[in-house]
Order: C-alpha cells, then structure tokens, then sequence
C-alpha cells in the first residue's frame, strides 16, 4: 500500500506541475512517515541524512565544473569557430548546414556534456545561418536539438557521472570510453536523414552561393576548441587527472581561450558566466540530493527486490525483458531530464541487469541512448525546447521532421544491443 502510494504521489505530484525535485522529496519524505508511524519523529530524521548521502559523493564534484566549462565555451565564440571550421571541410550545397550543425554539436559534447547547453550554444550560431540559406526554422530547430541530444553520450557526459554514483562497478574513464563510438554512431543516424531530408524538399538553395571559409585560416582559429576534447580525455587516459580534476583543468583551460586568446570574456563577463552556471548546477545538485530521499524510501520498503523478481519472472524472456525497458524509458524520456531518470529507474532496473548478467557498462550505454531519444522526443523535448525557443516556433512544428531523426537514433540502439562490443571494445582496449 504505502510502496503504491509513493509512485502514485509522485506522478500526480509531476501532474499538478510540481519541480521533479520536489515531487520526488515529498514522496519519499511522505512514504518514509506511513512506514514509521510508530517511532520517533515517524522517521523523518533519515530524510536529511539521505539527502546528504544523496549529495555527498565525490565524483557528483565534476557536474558543477563540466556544466561551468560549457557556459564559458558558450560565450567563448569557440562555437562560431568549430563552425567555419566544418564547413571549411565539408563545403557548401543542399544538405552541408545540417550535417556541420550536428557535427559540432557532436564535437562540443566534448566539452559541455550537457544536451540543453549545446543545444543553446550551437543554435545561437546554426539556426539563423541555417535560415539565411534557405531552411525553414522547424527543420532548423529540430536539427539542432537532435544534435545535441549526442552531448549525453560523447564525453564528457552529466548522465554518465551520475549512472557512475548509483553503479560503482562502471567506472566513469569505463562509461566515458564506452559512449565514444556510439555517439560517433548516434551522430552519423542523424545525419543520413538530415542531408537526405535537405535534399529531397530542395532546402537550403541558397546555401550554394554563401562563401566557404578558407581552410588553414579557420583551422588556426578552431584549433583551442579541437584541442580541448584531446586535453581533457587524454589527461585522463594517461592518468594525470581523474574525471573530476579534469573537470577543473576543463575550466581554467576554457577561461584561458576566452579571455586571453580570444578575448570574448571580459573580467565583467565572469560574474554573468559564474551565476548561469551556479544556477543550472543547483538545480541539477538538488534534483540529485532529493532523489537521495525516494532511493532511500524504496530501499527502506523493499520495492526494489520484488518488482525485480516480478518482471524478470514475467515469462517474456531476456529480449522481451530488454523490449520492455527500452518502451518504459523512451516514454518516460519524454517527460523527464535524463538525470531524473537515472536517479528514479536506476536503482530499478539495476537488478533485473544483474540476473541477467548484463554488463553494467553496456546497460549504462543502453540506457544512455535512451535518454538521448528522450531529449528530442515531442512534446516535452527538453533540447527541442531549446531550439524552438531560439527559432522563435512552436516545438509542434518539429514532429513532420524529428521523426526521421528518432528512427535513425533508434536502429543505433537495436545495433547497440545485437552486438555490445561496439560499446565495449574502447574500454576493454584502454584497459579501463
């Protein structure tokens, strides 16, 4: 009874409009009183405790500074720079603005970490450049959000560090190396369907006569963004730093190219920088500290066992089980972040992957790819939102073109799970 009425509230908690945080701190808070009725305070002395728990992990330390780097390579112009750059290297025509706008999505993955930002940062740059050449701004805006949904897989990733706190058997340097090829994967579905939808609806004939930057030039201007990926990923792969300490470096690096060699930021910028990213990270901290209070009550209830032993005991078999989750997930990305999702269902699902024996980084991949499908699916698309808010129209005006884009996303996910080494492999060869 109390473990129905904990999902329960929650959902009609997330109905009223109620912040995911909250809803899952009272629920918890409300589940942990029903269950202790009988003592003193009825238990609610474990609600600051788990909060604390919740928070209290040293690798949640990299969230604040990965989400810190993509506000200062936001107003850095590293975005604007990466952009010359693509288009220096794939040329102009029908069909090359959409393909350059998801590559550097893919390549800022790399340096944000988070869907929502790069969406920001880059269609700030591509949505109007897309519609100087002719694309209408639905497609534009779709393009974007669909691209930056590939920041949750490319690393550094938010999503992975969290999975990383609920699932200490997968490493961060482990999830970070496993969602390399498959982002590159994710990015390449996205962009067969977005040149070929270019084309086919003869958008962008206005691209062709833009001028194409000079190579050598825009690669020099490029080159401090390109390397910080390199920085970051190889000071970790040759053990100078650990994710978080290299969430640090990340920092300083980008404050370094902003304000003494590009000189975009100014003294006066820091503070505006600071503050955005101060106020993001906040958010995400507390939906991370008060998810702490409903994992506890589920653990207090004894939730987690019997739904496990329910579901993989449903005779539906491993693929069906697999099937099952995958549907759960897509649907509930719809109207949750990513981090939310992982806080509420990891906990969950973890179990049914270990009776099965699923490699705990494959199922972090897996669950990874998800989301990502989550952030662009209609109508609660979180980087859709983004986009659309910049393209100034209706995220409605997206479904006649994000659907392509989710089929693509969605035969990298059955590739992902026919044949798991495609995740598996770097991590194996990198030793992590």
């Amino acid at each position: 009874m109390i473990a129905t009425l904990l999902f329960v509230s929650f959902v009609v908690f997330m109905a009223i409009g109620v912040p995911v945080a909250i809803a899952l701190g009272i629920s918890g808070a409300l589940a942990i009183v029903l269950s202790n009725l009988d003592t003193h305070w009825f238990g609610l002395m474990a609600v600051p405790q788990s909060f604390y728990a919740g928070l209290g992990k040293y690798p949640l330390l990299a969230i604040p500074m990965f989400v810190l780097v993509g506000a200062i390579f936001d107003r850095s112009g590293v975005a604007a720079r990466l952009v010359n750059f693509a288009i220096a290297i794939v040329g102009r025509g029908p069909g090359m603005l959409p393909l350059v706008t998801i590559a550097v999505a893919m390549f800022l993955g790399g340096i944000s970490g988070s869907g929502p930002a790069c969406a920001a940062a880059v269609g700030a740059v591509m949505i109007g450049s897309m519609k100087r050449a002719g694309y209408p701004a639905p497609y534009a805006a779709t393009i974007v959000g669909a691209g930056a949904a590939t920041d949750i897989l490319i690393p550094p990733s938010v999503a992975f560090i969290v999975y990383s706190v609920l699932v200490p058997q997968a490493s961060v340097p482990a999830l970070f190396a496993a969602g390399l090829v498959p982002g590159m994967l994710v990015g390449i579905a996205l962009i067969i369907p977005a040149v070929w939808l270019a084309r086919r609806h003869n958008m962008g004939q206005a691209e062709s006569d833009l001028p194409r930057p000079p190579f050598w030039r825009s690669f020099y201007e490029a080159i401090w963004g390109i390397s910080a990926p390199v920085i970051i990923l190889g000071g970790m792969r040759m053990g100078y730093f650990t994710p978080t300490e290299a969430a640090v470096v990340a920092v300083f690096y980008g404050l370094f190219v902003g304000m003494v060699v590009h000189r975009t930021i100014k003294f006066r910028d820091l503070f505006l920088i600071f503050r955005e990213a101060a106020e993001l990270s906040a958010v995400i901290m507390l939906v991370v500290s008060l998810a702490g209070v409903f994992a506890w009550a589920l653990s207090t209830l004894s939730i987690i066992d019997p739904i496990a032993n329910a579901i993989v005991n449903m005779g539906i078999g491993e693929y069906g089980v697999l099937a099952l989750i995958i549907v759960l997930l897509i649907i509930v990305g719809m109207f949750l972040d990513g981090i939310s999702i992982f806080l509420i269902f990891v906990p969950l699902l973890m179990p049914i992957a270990n009776a099965y024996g699923w490699d705990p980084v494959w199922f972090g991949v897996i669950l990874t790819v998800m989301v990502a499908l989550g952030q662009f699916t209609p109508p609660l698309a979180v980087n859709l939102m983004v986009s659309c808010r910049i393209a100034l129209v209706p995220i409605e005006s997206t479904f006649r073109w994000v659907t392509w884009l989710l089929v693509g996303v969605f035969v990298v996910l059955m590739l992902l799970i026919v044949f798991p080494e495609l995740a598996l492999w770097l991590p194996r060869y990198l030793g992590f």
